[in-house]
């Protein structure tokens, strides 16, 4: 619905511009003098949009609230998010952690997430300050828009990156899920635009503070994307490579002291602490929790062609059965070739609609069919080249593993607002039969944005569609929500028991997640492993009250647990 709405009103647009391109004429001049005053005040246009961001997120609260986290991925980083705010790296490993055991969670050697710690560590800022782990989502969001209007300030002019980082927070920073759940996406981003802000702008000023910036980015990177970081990285390093090649000794000594030497610095001490958190997190600094979860849990390979490796024993036939899914649904799909070129087709369609939709598309359109006749590669900017590079590059890499989702490629959201921008910007001067039918198009476009995002305030049946686009959002689990607010009515401290059968796998990966310190929360979340083993755990959590959820009934039942209930009419209770 949205995507249609979109291609329509994109069309309209398209037809005014030829028929009636002076529509609306004065009333833009005026807007856009006032807009050019404020994109000439560099600092605090970075500063307007990254308020803005943030205003604009808290003015939607009403109609979207904080978000209730629905995927074992969110309850990840809401982990890692309570780990870090209460000043800790990782967690002892619970006696009873096999009652425990979730598709995201780490158990051994110790109790953590099996996700990169980047967005965690937002999160936990915003928990540790505000008491909510959503707020370091919201402010990772303001911290993007801002980057990336910093971003293409040095790629594509003050005006345009003004213009750039509206639309970035119109598009990636109220309705859809970077802003609207725990996954991420903003924080990867930001990393993407403080590399390649920072790029151009070594080469000409205050290297040192651009290299450290650019430092920053990369390691932002490394500790939230480094598959996509890495990719992302080859084509920046090549550009670097390029630029110190060509320079004279005497400007060479300077850019080695003041901008390679600070960026090794950074990225350093990168690895450093990275190579630490791993020691603290698996016992050694080469090994991550993520592929030490891998080899404990998931044969499922990350690449086509891997084989897949023994099927390990599962103490939950679920957290089988998500592995199951991930073979039939992901893996097979791609060994063979209408698979590989389905999944891939697919996947440049998720990246198409989340991205650029047709509004942003429509430039880009244009722009490549008012070029000259035999125009070359060669023929476009170096600036322009390098951000196709590294948005191809990027691209590639997500094609290549069985799994995608949209914020995979979040490091390149800046890149991909400039080459829109670049292609407004040639698309301003086209005329059609001596009317100033290209600037009407790029006068429109925003306003197309700005009237998608009311038409989406406006409009919360939008918030089910099912295709990835501006203002796709994710599922959230409101029955565990609901359960887990009535348990903390009760007084004292709560063990809650889920029950549901193997064949219904709903709720399996947002039921059974608890708080980093797990003896002193006031809830305890456990799977039902039968009366025996259910009556260990109960002994282990004495004093607290138990229950049996289950989450097979609709609404989930709340019921005390039976067990519990008999062995206190046994001791007299």
């Amino acid at each position: 619905m949205v995507l249609a709405i979109e291609a329509g009103l994109t069309l309209l647009a398209l037809i005014l511009a030829l028929k009636a391109p002076n529509l609306g004429r004065h009333w833009f001049q005026a807007f856009e003098r006032t807009f050019g005053n404020l994109a000439r005040q560099r600092g605090l246009s970075i500063i307007t949009v990254g308020l803005t961001a943030l205003s604009l997120r808290a003015a939607l609260l009403p109609i979207l609230p904080i978000p209730v986290p629905g995927v074992s991925d969110e309850f990840g980083y809401l982990l890692l998010s309570d780990t870090f705010a209460h000043g800790r790296l990782t967690n002892p490993t619970s006696p009873m952690w096999v009652h425990f055991e979730n598709s995201a969670i780490l158990w051994h050697p110790t109790y953590t997430s099996k996700y990169w710690p980047a967005q965690g560590m937002i999160m936990a800022v915003g928990q540790a300050l505000m008491g909510d782990p959503f707020w370091g989502v919201w402010l990772s969001i303001g911290l993007m828009c801002a980057a990336i209007t910093w971003m293409l300030q040095a790629w594509v002019g003050e005006r345009w990156a003004l213009l750039g980082g509206f639309l970035a927070l119109i598009r990636f920073g109220t309705f859809n899920y970077w802003a609207n759940s725990y996954w991420g996406g903003a924080v990867s981003a930001l990393g993407g635009a403080l590399v390649l802000g920072a790029l151009p702008r070594m080469k000409q000023q205050h290297p040192v503070r651009n290299a450290l910036l650019m430092g920053l980015g990369f390691a932002i990177l490394a500790t939230s994307r480094p598959y996509e970081g890495l990719f992302f990285a080859i084509p920046v390093a090549a550009a670097l490579l390029v630029w110190l090649w060509k320079l004279k000794r005497p400007q060479l000594g300077h850019a080695l002291r003041c901008s390679v030497v600070p960026l090794l610095a950074v990225l350093a001490l990168t690895m450093v602490g990275m190579g630490y958190y791993f020691w603290r997190t698996t016992g050694s600094p080469f090994n991550t929790p993520y592929f030490v979860y891998n080899h404990t849990y998931n044969p499922v390979p990350y690449f086509p062609w891997q084989p897949v490796r023994p099927m390990p024993v599962y103490h939950y036939p679920q957290i089988k059965r998500v592995v199951l899914e991930t073979l039939d649904g992901f893996y097979k799909p791609t060994r063979t070739f209408t698979g590989l070129v389905a999944g891939t087709l697919t996947r440049l369609g998720i990246i198409a609609s989340f991205y650029f939709g047709a509004v942003f598309i429509l430039p880009l359109i244009l722009a490549v069919g008012i070029l000259p006749y035999g125009a070359s590669w060669k023929e476009l900017s170096p600036s322009t080249r390098l951000l196709i590079s590294v948005s191809a590059i990027v691209i590639l890499s997500n094609l290549l593993p069985i799994v995608y989702l949209p914020h995979y490629t979040s490091p390149v959201t800046c890149a991909f607002l400039a080459l829109v921008l670049i292609a407004m910007r040639r698309v301003q001067s086209f005329e059609w039969r001596g009317k100033p039918s290209g600037l009407f198009i790029v006068r429109i476009i925003p306003s197309i944005c700005v009237l998608l995002l009311l038409l989406r305030a406006a409009e919360p049946a939008w918030a089910n569609n099912k295709i990835p686009d501006w203002c796709y959002l994710t599922a959230s689990d409101f029955r565990r929500a609901e359960v887990l607010l009535e348990l903390r009515r009760y007084p004292g401290p709560q063990l809650a028991i889920v029950h549901h059968s193997a064949d219904n796998d709903y709720g399996f990966d947002g039921w059974v997640y608890n708080r980093a310190d797990l003896e002193s929360a006031k809830v305890i979340w456990a799977h039902d492993m039968g009366p025996a083993k259910n009556k260990e755990l109960i002994d282990y959590f004495k004093g607290r009250n138990v229950w049996l959820v289950d989450a097979d009934s609709n609404p989930p039942q709340l019921l005390p647990y039976p067990e519990a209930q008999s062995s206190e009419s046994a001791t007299g209770g």
